[in-house]
């Protein structure tokens, strides 16, 4: 009787942990087949642009492609609920970004709750923006510009890559701030957008300095004052617009999200092999020419992250009675 006992529980006791087996074999070999991120903005943008890098970092240490597809509309919704439905398998990846903290104010009538449906799994970067306008723009500083658009209201269009994107939220937050008046006009691109600036259709946009670095570089654009609370390494001699605005500050995030019910060895794999690039010397070179600083941390620190920008931008939505398009 002991002796069968003994070996009933040895059978069950294996049978138990046999469900077990194929997800950490999944998680030790993952990934076994190309790997899709999907980036909610356009080709050569400044997400677009960070998105890319990451990928191909990915790709070089994990043996498996990491693609980037580009879902452009309503302010990454698409991209984000084309992720939210895929399978918790670590086969379809989201790039994160303050979209989606705006978006759960923005919108009343979402599939899905970010915070609750997409596993946090590593930070990027945290990227600032810079106010530009073109080279023959009057305004030369930040109070030039406050006051031209206080002398001209109505005059201004300010662009940005779509309702609820960090260039967008910044601009609201600098109307709110300084009681100036723009008109916000929405695009699909950063790219977009900085050509209608140079062809004078728009007069400022609170830009990605990865989309419009090189452009200031050139001379095609001024740059009259970034978004964060400290200067730039990648434009020392901008200033902030918390000099001359005390309290400024707006930054971008991007990161990467999977869907909920993701397996932890999988999350836990991917934001390793994440932070190791934003630690590696070249990859970090890169992200400082963009003005992107990098983010490491873990899932958690992520998480903590999207739910503090959520809870912050929250408020400017509801002041400045942002609606989507």
């Amino acid at each position: 009787m002991t002796t069968d006992r003994r070996t009933f529980l040895q059978i069950t006791a294996g049978a138990a942990a046999l469900p077990a087996f194929p997800q950490a074999a999944r998680a030790d070999t993952y990934p076994t087949r190309p790997v899709r991120l999907i980036v909610g903005f356009g080709a050569g943008g400044a997400p677009d642009i960070l998105a890319r890098l990451i990928a191909q970092w990915l790709s070089d240490r994990m043996g498996q492609p990491f693609v980037v597809e580009n879902r452009t509309g309503a302010s990454s919704e698409i991209a984000t609920e084309l992720v939210v439905k895929a399978p918790p398998d670590g086969q379809m990846l989201l790039l994160a970004s303050l979209a989606n903290a705006v978006n759960a104010s923005l919108y009343q009538n979402l599939t899905y709750n970010f915070i609750r449906d997409v596993a946090a799994v590593a930070g990027i970067s945290r990227d600032p923006n810079v106010l530009v306008v073109t080279s023959s723009y009057p305004p030369k500083t930040v109070p030039e510009f406050i006051a031209y658009a206080k002398a001209n209201p109505g005059k201004i269009n300010m662009g940005s890559p779509g309702v609820g994107t960090s260039p967008h939220m910044a601009g609201e937050l600098f109307k709110f701030m300084t009681g100036v008046e723009m008109t916000h006009v929405a695009y699909r691109g950063s790219p977009q957008v900085i050509t209608d600036l140079l062809g004078g259709q728009v007069q400022a946009y609170f830009a990605p300095i990865a989309a419009s670095i090189g452009y200031i570089k050139d001379g095609r654009l001024r740059a009259l004052g970034v978004t964060t609370a400290a200067r730039v390494a990648a434009l020392p001699d901008v200033p902030t617009i918390g000099e001359f605005v005390p309290g400024y500050e707006s930054s971008a995030f991007y990161g990467i999200g999977a869907p909920k019910d993701t397996p932890a060895e999988i999350v836990d794999k991917l934001n390793k092999e994440i932070n190791a690039g934003l630690a590696d010397p070249a990859l970090k070179a890169r992200l400082a020419e963009l003005g992107s600083q990098p983010f490491a941390g873990s899932p958690t620190d992520f998480g903590k992250l999207v739910a503090s920008e959520t809870e912050k931008w929250a408020k400017v939505v509801k002041f400045a009675n942002i609606k989507p398009d």
